[in-house]
């Protein structure tokens, strides 16, 4: 979350950056400043009753010590009111502080200077293409009719045992499935990524961490006994590890990688795109988390994109990079790079990775920090990235790779896979 220190100062710099990302609510910075005012006076009170209990303390004892009897004990008694009014001065501190907090909830992050102005994906700028656009067959078929046709990939069976979203992976699509994550895997450990196997539930606290609650609450599988959230994607444990600790900034960038299966329940998505493997409640995906300096995040951001490129390249997958403009991009990003492939079947576009930097709007909420050369402590700043969702990645390998002989597999993946061709 923003920091009310950052909005107070800059009011008009803040409600034209949530402008750029069609925020509606700008009424919510006054009342922020607002119940920040309330929070400081409810503060003052309360210092000054305690200062001026600490005070008497001293006052009564030495009365006692006098043997001014009666007069210490007159003083005692405004001890006790001042004992009741700091209880209810207190209590207000604390209400005004939550009802600051829900307010702050309310507002995403601010986007960065270099983040086009626009409404939705239509706007988001092109910044980088790559590869050749695969010539296929006459007879070329999307994804979802090749899985069936070489039974590797069985939507009717996931349906079966749980509902639409929930594949059944299926022979030589479920060692395509393992041997894609372990190249993703190996690949970010060879680029100093320390590997995290993660829980794939977390509690409220690590929802409101990574910003996931309360904006995308109705998105989350919730489990009501346990008050649990599956998590939407391994970036909210990873980054919650850091939730509360000051991290030393000589370890800087500390970069950490995790495979999980992720859960969304993707509410409202209907229609063609979401075919197949378009679009899935369960999917598997290798995240990349980094815990950076101010300074240098966004030039790990940069580092991060290139990254990604990379392991698509070793795919041999034609893509784009696309830098979001302010109407698409998420609650908590302050600038994020989309990478997408070309579904040559579908002739569409694929989303198949985002890499962002949150800045400090993530480390706001989870006081994550560190101590600078000057030992203050200061926010630290998060990004993260898909580095890779496997269901888009693997539809492209099948509909971009059909021949007569069966799915080609890219050479960088056989050795993971055991097999060339998919038959």
């Amino acid at each position: 979350m923003l920091q009310v220190s950052y909005i107070r100062q800059n009011k008009e710099q803040v409600i034209s950056g949530l402008q750029k990302k069609n925020f509606k609510d700008l009424t919510v910075i006054d009342q922020i400043i607002e119940a920040d005012d309330l929070r400081k006076d409810w503060q003052r009170k309360l210092d000054d009753y305690l200062a001026e209990s600490n005070k008497l303390a001293k006052e009564i004892g030495q009365l006692f010590k006098e043997g001014k009897t009666q007069e210490a004990n007159d003083k005692k008694a405004r001890t006790a009111e001042l004992k009741e009014l700091s209880r209810e001065a207190n209590d207000q501190v604390n209400a005004t502080q939550e009802q600051l907090n829900l307010l702050l909830f309310k507002v995403p992050n601010l986007p960065h200077s270099s983040v086009p102005t626009g409404h939705s994906a239509e706007d988001n700028e092109v910044v980088k293409e790559w590869g050749q656009m695969p010539q296929l067959p006459a007879d070329a078929v999307p994804h979802w009719e090749l899985t069936e046709k070489y039974d590797i990939i069985d939507f009717k069976l996931g349906n079966k045992i749980t509902g639409a979203g929930f594949p059944v992976y299926k022979g030589q699509g479920a060692r395509l499935q393992r041997a894609l994550i372990n190249f993703f895997l190996d690949q970010a450990v060879a680029q100093g990524f320390n590997e995290i196997q993660p829980p794939l539930m977390v509690n409220e606290d690590s929802g409101f961490g990574t910003g996931q609650l309360p904006d995308k609450e109705g998105q989350m599988y919730y489990v009501n006994e346990d008050k649990l959230y599956l998590i939407p994607t391994a970036e909210v444990p990873i980054t919650n590890i850091f939730r509360d600790v000051i991290v030393n900034a000589k370890d800087f960038p500390i970069k950490n990688t995790a495979y999980s299966q992720c859960f969304r329940r993707e509410a409202g998505s209907y229609g063609k795109d979401v075919r197949g493997l378009n679009r899935l409640h369960q999917f598997d995906k290798v995240e990349i988390v980094v815990i950076e300096s101010p300074e240098k995040s966004y030039e790990q951001l940069e580092t991060m994109s290139l990254y990604v490129q990379s392991l698509l390249q070793k795919l041999e997958l034609p893509y784009r990079v696309l830098r979001l403009c302010g109407g698409d991009m998420s609650f908590t990003s302050a600038l994020t790079y989309d990478m997408e492939v070309y579904s040559a079947a579908q002739q569409r576009w694929l989303e198949v990775s985002s890499v962002s930097n949150f800045e400090s709007f993530q480390a706001n909420r989870l006081k994550l920090r560190y101590k600078d050369e000057n030992g203050k402590t200061q926010l630290a700043h998060t990004l993260n990235g898909s580095a890779l969702a496997l269901p888009r990645i693997v539809a492209s390998l099948l509909e971009n790779n059909q021949t007569d002989k069966g799915i080609r597999i890219p050479k960088a993946l056989v050795p993971y896979t055991g097999f060339e061709y998919i038959q």
